[in-house]
């Protein structure tokens, strides 16, 4: 039993890990992409354009939908991932239009 224990332990220390250093890709990844879309609020502010653009919007939630398939990744998550990251998006840029 010992045994299988400490194998088990080994098993979750490894798997923890790797959760752990994606967790920090996720969040570095995230920060990035939000520096782009900083830059996407400020651009849109300074020539008066809407701070949402739907027909994008829905493009990217079509292809992240694909891309959740390729990946074997629920798309019912995928989609409400994207669609809380793009209302931060938007919500970013409605306050660089103030």
């Amino acid at each position: 039993m010992t045994k299988i224990l400490e194998s088990v332990k080994r098993a979750l220390t490894s798997h923890r890990k790797s959760i752990d250093r994606l967790d920090a890709v996720l969040l570095y990844t995230l920060a990035e992409r939000f520096k782009h879309t900083q830059e996407v609020g400020k651009l849109k502010a300074e020539n008066n354009l809407e701070p949402s653009d739907p027909k994008r919007e829905a493009k990217q939630i079509e292809r992240l939908e694909l891309l959740s398939a390729d990946a074997n990744l629920d798309p019912i998550f995928a989609k409400k991932f994207l669609s809380f990251v793009i209302s931060e998006v938007i919500r970013h840029h409605e306050s660089l239009q103030k």
